[in-house]
């Protein structure tokens, strides 16, 4: 009897098929077919800002590597205000909204938690 689970593993969700052989004791050992799991694509989390005004929280634990904008610099939607690196991997955290600067909360070499706030756009 073949049973489907779904199983997330670090945000990640996989579709797994097992497969149970029940009680019996094999005596000799049997092919088992092996294929690469099915990975279900997720949307990635944009750092949530608000219409016009919020917080730009860290979307991943991570270091940054640098910070493009200052307190009272305007910035437009889609403006790269940081970048966080996290496992070997540059992110561009961008703007979601225009605004202008009103909080710069972390400096280059920074280490930052999921949830942390890095700018506020005011």
């Amino acid at each position: 009897m073949i049973k489907k689970y779904n199983i997330t593993v670090n945000g990640n969700t996989y579709d797994v098929e097992v497969e149970e052989l029940g009680s019996e004791v094999l005596s000799r050992p049997q092919e088992v077919k092996q294929s690469a799991p099915k990975v279900v694509a997720q949307k990635p989390q944009a750092a949530p800002v608000s219409s016009g005004s919020g917080s730009v929280n860290a979307p991943m634990p991570g270091t940054i590597n640098d910070v493009r904008v200052k307190a009272g610099d305007s910035v437009k939607k889609g403006d790269v205000l940081l970048i966080l690196e996290a496992m070997k991997m540059e992110n561009e955290i961008m703007a979601s909204c225009d605004g202008t600067v009103s909080k710069v909360s972390v400096s280059k070499g920074a280490s930052v938690s999921v949830g942390d706030p890095l700018i506020t756009i005011g």
